[in-house]
């Protein structure tokens, strides 16, 4: 197993090398002289050669072209909480992907991204395979010092990564000699290390395999230009537990329940009436600038600092009526701010 991973990782460096841009050869002219690769230049389409007071042709003042920074995503978490399904929604946002490469070489993995004029965003995957674990937290801070790094931590409960494996029929990655459920706690026990330096951590216990997909896609999708912070902006029932991956939490179990509104209780903060009734209060209003006005001013330090992706989080009691309608309008709030923001609702009845 060791020796067929180096190398591939071997074949990983090779092909990197290999797509770098190559260097420009002089053009050799019928008489035999050589002339340099950009003599061409001046006469491209649009452009006028100026000469000099000899008559000699100048070359044009070479135009600065902006160049767009390199990203790396470490995708890394438990076995069974949806890594493979993830990793084929980056390829296909066009991350340059590799599995399982060493932790000895993502530092010059790192490098060698940098340096390419192919490659400029990657995504690695680290699992419990790896034997140097424990050394991650120092390996980050060597990549981090070579370029934009995220690290994405997947997990999910118990129950689900015991349910997944019983329908997949697949050993967990740890072996056979225990009980699955044995196996899951030494695994989360093994990978503390690299969950308390993430800089996401996404519970996948209600994602399917389209709605992880879905959820990558549109955290890491992005158009030239925009902000490179993503929000996610999520409601909640604390009757169900604080989301895992939520950064920033919002209590929102001050205001009014529409819970208690016969014509309300089967419908949630999505439906118009609801919701204008819920930001009907003085102090909704009130919660609503003050937080977006805090919000504003947080986010262009994350920025600096960084960060990637960031999640707001609204709770009321079952996360059905308050929250939804609140986590609908901050949305609109921060996009109108200028950020990239989407909306989702952990615990609304479908």
């Amino acid at each position: 197993m060791a020796r067929t991973r180096k190398l591939t990782a071997v074949r990983i460096v090779s092909h990197i090398a290999d797509v770098a841009p190559p260097k420009s050869k002089p053009v050799t002219a019928k008489s035999g002289k050589a002339k340099p690769a950009r003599a061409k230049a001046t006469k491209a389409k649009g452009v006028k050669a100026r000469a000099d007071s000899s008559g000699a042709e100048i070359e044009p003042a070479k135009v600065a072209v902006p160049v767009v920074p390199s990203e790396l995503v470490v995708l890394t978490g438990l076995s069974g909480a949806g890594k493979a399904s993830a990793m084929k929604a980056f390829e296909d946002l066009g991350f340059y992907a590799v599995d399982n490469l060493p932790l000895e070489l993502i530092p010059q993995f790192a490098e060698l991204v940098r340096g390419s004029g192919e490659i400029r965003r990657a995504a690695i995957v680290v699992d419990v395979r790896e034997g140097l674990i424990d050394r991650f937290p120092d390996i980050l801070k060597q990549v981090r010092a070579t370029l934009p790094t995220t690290v994405l931590f997947l997990e999910a409960s118990d129950d689900v990564l015991v349910r997944r494996f019983s329908e997949t029929r697949r050993p967990h990655p740890l072996g056979r000699d225990e009980g699955i459920g044995t196996q899951i706690a030494q695994e989360r026990k093994r990978m503390d290390p690299i969950r308390n330096v993430a800089d996401v951590l996404l519970d996948t216990s209600r994602f399917n395999v389209h709605e992880l997909r879905a959820h990558v896609i549109a955290q890491w999708s992005r158009e030239q230009g925009e902000q490179a912070l993503m929000l996610s902006v999520m409601s909640f029932g604390f009757k169900n537990g604080v989301p895992a991956e939520a950064d920033l939490v919002f209590d929102v179990r001050f205001l009014p329940n529409p819970h208690f509104v016969p014509e309300f209780r089967q419908k949630t903060g999505q439906n118009g009436k609801v919701a204008a009734y819920v930001k009907g209060f003085p102090q909704t209003q009130e919660f609503l600038q003050r937080t977006t006005e805090m919000l504003l001013f947080l986010l262009p330090h994350y920025l600096q600092e960084g960060k990637s992706y960031l999640t707001v989080a609204l709770g009321c009691t079952g996360g059905q009526h308050r929250s939804v309608a609140l986590a609908e309008e901050m949305k609109k709030r921060l996009s109108n701010g200028g950020y990239r923001a989407k909306v989702t609702h952990r615990d609304m009845p479908r």
